[in-house]
């Protein structure tokens, strides 16, 4: 018994110090860098600011795909799944947080994750279509309480935060709305702009210039306070909808028991990414304010953020099959 109990720590042992060694010698190979959402969203464009400024400070390539479909559930359960030595990683908005509440089935938990890094967050524009005579977030709830399914609502998903912080609307004021789920953004944008459906709730990445250009009607932003980049566009809140707030966020996750040495390394140089000056520029560019939290940040974050969506989604009762 005292013999297999020495062989099962020495079995022990040695696994920890193949892991530290690899950790000690990673990256030695292009490191995957999953994103749930199709190119040219406000994800999409965010990751690929953040993994450049990673691949040249380290000298190794972060590489984006787009793994897309189910609201993001393919890349969340594809990251689960990943083995835990860091070459697979996921870079998330907030339906890692929302899904499980949110589908009525999901093949992952947030254990299943080990949280690296917080980037940063953005306001959503809640958007109109300019002919329409909805100038205001008043005329939209008025809109949407006069007739059910009047107002014909596009979001970038299933499951996605254009979806979710349309939903929070919908239940704090009492409107109602058709909702039509686009493969993305960019699609649902253009029909708004085409008419063929009335309002959308995207990221401000990606609508402020056609929200310049006249193209769309900005009802209201979804953050606590005005983007510095749009302060002409009052939050939702002070538009009169009292408590209101739903921003997307970013962040950098592996799967669960990563290594120490490799959650350091990606945390470490991400922060000092984050602190460039010019990734700064180019990412407050977009509406991104920059958070730049660790590891123990993210997590706390991370299940804050599910808890808030568990309780706004039991509320509103809506459910995904």
């Amino acid at each position: 018994m005292k013999l297999l109990s020495k062989l099962l720590a020495a079995a022990l042992l040695s696994a920890g110090l193949v892991a530290a060694s690899a950790a000690q010698g990673y990256p030695t190979r292009p490191v995957q860098v999953l994103i749930g959402f199709p190119a040219g969203g406000s994800g999409d464009i965010v990751a690929r600011l953040v993994m450049q400024k990673l691949s040249d400070l380290t000298g190794n390539q972060f590489v984006i795909e787009n793994r897309t479909g189910a609201g993001g559930n393919l890349a969340f359960s594809a990251t689960a799944a990943a083995k835990p030595d860091g070459y697979t990683l996921l870079f998330s908005t907030p339906g890692i947080a929302i899904n499980p509440s949110l589908y009525k089935k999901v093949n992952f938990t947030l254990e299943d994750f080990t949280p690296i890094a917080l980037i940063g967050e953005a306001p959503l524009v809640l958007l109109a279509n300019a002919t329409l005579p909805i100038k205001t977030v008043a005329d939209l709830v008025a809109a949407g309480k006069a007739k059910p399914d009047a107002i014909r609502f596009a979001s970038s998903g299933n499951g996605s935060s254009s979806h979710l912080a349309m939903d929070v609307l919908r239940h704090m004021t009492g409107m109602s709305y058709m909702h039509i789920p686009y493969r993305g953004g960019g699609p649902a944008l253009v029909d708004v702009m085409s008419g063929q459906v009335d309002v959308t709730m995207l990221p401000i990445s990606e609508t402020l210039s056609y929200i310049r250009e006249g193209r769309v009607v900005a009802l209201g932003q979804s953050g606590k306070t005005r983007s510095p980049i749009a302060p002409n566009i009052p939050t939702i809140e002070e538009a009169g909808v009292k408590g209101y707030f739903s921003t997307t966020w970013y962040m950098v996750l592996g799967p669960a028991n990563l290594p120490p040495g490799v959650v350091d390394f990606v945390q470490d140089n991400l922060s000092k990414v984050l602190k460039m000056p010019e990734l700064q520029e180019k990412l407050q560019a977009v509406g991104v304010s920059v958070i730049n939290g660790d590891s123990k940040d993210a997590k706390a974050f991370l299940y804050s953020e599910y808890a808030r969506w568990r309780e706004l989604i039991k509320a509103s009762g809506t459910k995904i099959e």
